[in-house]
């Protein structure tokens, strides 16, 4: 079957030191993460999870600077077109859209509240286990991303956009009080995730992910040992798991998602 338009299909961290951010996420996501086989990719490191590439991590390039942290992969059939679509819709081109060897077209890009994100053709789009395909709980998403969400300063806006581009819809709410609502985003036939307010909510404006980790409690334990921070939980979350948030030692954030192991 073909991707659905707007799935996550990528996850990439932009790093000044490639071999920091590896050590540092293969033990907390259990990942193997080993440098490309392509030589064209220049040293670009993949990382997979039951044999399935995942995630990758890029060193800092000054030809594409402003692009700190993860960054969120959205497959379309046509890069180009919706590039354009995001420039029609108040957001910028930020790089590209560009070729990858053997591996398809994307472009970095905004929308209007400044928030990158990515748009991919895949070469193979169909072969993307990226993002966990069967709910959050069973073995086979462990260190896969299971979940994305959106912090922006104008959730209404940020639904026209997202709409506009990929047929999103609101889809159901939880309210938090003063912190506003956390809004679901999707469409019948893909529910990726969630938007909620930065400016309620404190958080930085930025598409975050989160990936799967068999527990939760011993992934945070990691997290801290080996220098980075536990920004917020582990938090109950439906259907019996906890989810946090960590920043890794250069400071770059990413969302965890599991099951806490001890009783």
């Amino acid at each position: 079957m073909p991707t659905a338009e707007g799935k996550p299909i990528w996850f990439e961290l932009n790093a000044a030191d490639q071999d920091a951010a590896q050590a540092f996420y293969e033990a907390i996501a259990g990942w193997r993460i080993a440098s490309s086989a392509v030589l064209e990719h220049g040293g670009y490191q993949v990382a997979e999870a039951d044999g399935k590439p995942v995630a990758g991590i890029r060193r800092s390039m000054p030809e594409a600077p402003g692009f700190p942290g993860w960054a969120v992969y959205l497959a379309t059939r046509d890069v180009d077109a919706l590039s354009s679509r995001v420039v029609e819709l108040g957001g910028q081109i930020r790089f590209g859209p560009v070729n990858i060897p053997h591996v398809g077209r994307f472009a970095m890009v905004s929308d209007p509240q400044n928030v990158v994100f990515a748009l991919m053709n895949a070469t193979r789009p169909d072969e993307s286990r990226a993002f966990g395909p069967v709910p959050l709980g069973t073995e086979q998403t462990i260190g896969h991303g299971v979940w994305i969400e959106l912090a922006t300063p104008d959730p209404e806006a940020a639904f026209a956009f997202y709409g506009a581009l990929f047929g999103w819809e609101k889809l159901g709410a939880m309210p938090m009080g003063g912190m506003g609502e956390y809004a679901f985003i999707g469409r019948s036939d893909l529910r990726p995730g969630a938007v909620m307010s930065s400016t309620a909510t404190g958080a930085p404006a930025r598409w975050n992910w989160y990936v799967h980790v068999a527990d939760i409690d011993a992934a945070l334990l990691t997290v801290r040992e080996r220098g980075g921070t536990v920004l917020q939980g582990p938090d109950p979350i439906p259907g019996g798991s906890y989810s946090a948030n960590i920043a890794d030692p250069a400071g770059n954030r990413l969302g965890l998602a599991g099951s806490r192991q001890a009783a």
